[in-house]
């Protein structure tokens, strides 16, 4: 008996994981402008609240690295991988290092591939995953929507940047509110994710 994953997110147990945001895919990933603008809100998120950032590279030698509107300052780690999975020796040995980790934020490209593998790996270790669809895309628009679909239907959530954000901050009150309210101000690309509706 699967119990429903609520999905509540808090700053002390959560990872971001940023998946090969490079610049050999700029040309070939759908609205790659849009999911560049919305994993740089979200790393200004990770920042404001003090959540670690892990990032890879797929083979950055042939692939670049990195977009530079993606500011990367702080990150817990920036790996180079060939493997699709971001699950990496590296990457399980800082996540042992970070206390209570619970909840991992995944977003990047590709859905089908380094974001769906990476999302199944990290579920079979028993961590709560959070999928930012609006940060998240593929080359083709029928390979994400698959994936999206596929990841929620086992357990993953499947959700918005403005969603994590807020339901990290949880409260007006809350020290950083208004930085991460101006990070929201102007609402995010519906990236082509409304096409369907």
């Amino acid at each position: 008996f699967q119990m429903t994953t609520l999905g509540n997110l808090t700053p002390s147990s959560t990872v971001f994981f940023c998946c090969d945001m490079q610049e050999r895919f700029r040309p070939a990933i759908k609205y790659f402008g849009d999911i560049i603008s919305v994993g740089q809100r979200l790393l200004q998120g990770a920042r404001l609240l003090g959540i670690p950032v892990i990032v890879t590279e797929q083979y950055p030698k042939g692939l670049g690295s990195t977009v530079q509107e993606i500011d990367l300052t702080g990150a817990k780690l920036v790996l180079p991988k060939t493997k699709f999975s971001m699950v990496l020796p590296e990457v399980e040995a800082a996540l042992a290092e970070i206390p209570g980790v619970r909840s991992v934020v995944l977003f990047g490209v590709e859905t089908h591939v380094c974001i769906q593998q990476t999302a199944l790996e990290l579920i079979g270790r028993g961590l709560e995953v959070h999928i930012v669809a609006d940060a998240t895309s593929s080359r083709s628009m029928m390979d994400r929507m698959f994936a999206l679909e596929r990841l929620a239907r086992t357990g993953i959530i499947v959700t918005t940047s403005e969603a994590i954000l807020l339901q990290l901050v949880a409260d007006k009150e809350h020290p950083k509110f208004k930085e991460i309210q101006n990070l929201i101000k102007a609402s995010a690309p519906e990236s082509g994710l409304l096409s369907k509706v």
